[in-house]
């Protein structure tokens, strides 16, 4: 009871229009989140820690669907692919099989980012073990090795792209120009080739009528047809190490590729070869992928011929630098609600409008320690940040909820 005249006060949620980040950068595939409703506003310690988990050694990021968050990580040359409660970080259920950590020059551990599609998840480690788990409960539907099967020659660094699923078939970075597998069943339905495969995801696009897919290869752009593999165009694109790392990123019929010894360019495609509309030093990326946003590019610029990196925003049709912001090192970035979310390689978190206009950060908190290359991921109002040791941190960023009054009569 309450005495008539008081106010009362009960609190009315405010909930972010929240969505699943269901596979790597996201829904639509562009490293762009539709949640609204998020906060800015943090304590000076930064955004309250929900929870924090252990998940091994890798540069995986995480996938959130359906209440649940999906990562790889690598212990005592063992993968385990994690799914955890996105409420509490509690483990749903966990798998794990043996693989090498492969340790060349950096930390190791797998580089790709579990697939969520409806009641199936799919991940694929750096030595080509591929999975499909029942998402739910982690119970294997098919697995098999791909270098065993195949003989696809295994990149340096580890197979890396994140599986793409397209209607019924799971494509992958792997052999010369991709892979498609039959995602119910895993029967290979198409390979490319026997030789070293890039490190980006597959892209999909439209190809007039038909669908297809970009696979950034180690030495080329390649355009493949989705359902039968055949190559519709290639665009050379040879690096000092055969490090093409970074998603192509395409706007209707231009495509922009870029890779940190080499930095950027943008092609216009049609039905024959692409025509190069530019080429410059202004964006070397070395693992974010940039984000196009209203016009302009969004990105870690890493380029080896110049000194220095920096978070940097190009005009998308011309490639001219708007702005460049040093001192995040080679972090990892999203757009949501028209600001730039960044996480720092040494672990701060930095939020900032996505205008061409200036870089002015709106908050700023040091949410972890370590080396971070991995992108955050923004989902239902929770952060989520992970370095390469493996600490993965939940922070929340939903709006806080207003106490409002009533009277009674």
């Amino acid at each position: 009871m309450w005495t008539a005249g008081l106010p009362l006060f009960h609190v009315s949620t405010l909930p972010a229009a929240g969505d699943d980040w269901q596979r790597w950068r996201g829904p639509a595939l562009n490293g762009i989140s539709q949640e609204t409703g998020w906060t800015t506003v943090w304590p000076q310690e930064g955004p309250k820690q929900l929870w924090k988990a252990s998940v091994g050694i890798g540069f995986s990021s995480v996938s959130v669907s359906q209440g649940r968050v999906y990562t790889l990580g690598n212990e005592k040359e063992t993968d385990t692919v994690f799914c955890l409660e996105a409420e509490t970080g509690a483990v749903a259920w966990k798998y794990s099989y043996d693989c090498p950590l492969d340790a060349t020059y950096y930390e190791g551990g797998p580089g790709s980012t579990p697939t969520v599609d409806g009641p199936a998840v799919y991940t694929l480690s750096k030595r080509g073990h591929l999975f499909c788990f029942a998402a739910a409960t982690g119970k294997v539907i098919w697995q098999k090795n791909l270098t065993n099967e195949l003989g696809a020659v295994k990149p340096r660094w580890g197979f890396a792209g994140s599986p793409l699923v397209q209607e019924n078939l799971l494509l992958l970075n792997v052999g010369s120009a991709g892979t498609a597998i039959d995602k119910a069943s895993g029967n290979v339905v198409w390979t490319s080739g026997k030789e070293p495969a890039g490190y980006a995801t597959p892209v999909p696009f439209l190809a007039g009528q038909q669908k297809a897919v970009m696979i950034f290869a180690a030495k080329a752009l390649v355009a493949v047809a989705v359902k039968t593999g055949q190559e519709l165009w290639r665009h050379p694109w040879v690096t000092r190490w055969d490090i093409n790392i970074a998603d192509p990123i395409v706007a209707g019929d231009k495509v922009f590729i870029s890779s940190f010894d080499r930095s950027g360019t943008l092609l216009q495609f049609g039905a024959g070869q692409p025509v190069l509309l530019w080429e410059n030093k202004e964006m070397g990326n070395h693992f974010a992928s940039c984000v196009l946003f209203k016009g302009c590019l969004y990105g870690i610029d890493g380029n080896t011929d110049r000194p220095g990196v920096a978070l940097r925003c190009l005009d998308f049709q011309t490639g001219q630098t708007k702005w460049s912001h040093a001192g995040l090192g080679l972090g990892g970035l999203l757009v949501a609600d028209g600001k730039l979310i960044v996480l720092s390689d040494k672990g701060e978190l930095v939020v900032a409008d996505a205008s061409p206009a200036a870089f002015k950060p709106a908050a700023r908190a040091q949410v972890l320690g370590g080396k971070c290359w991995i992108i955050p991921v923004l989902a239902h109002g929770r952060v989520y940040c992970r370095n390469a040791q493996g600490t993965l941190v939940c922070l929340d960023v939903k709006t806080p909820a207003k106490a409002t009054s009533a009277k009674g009569e």
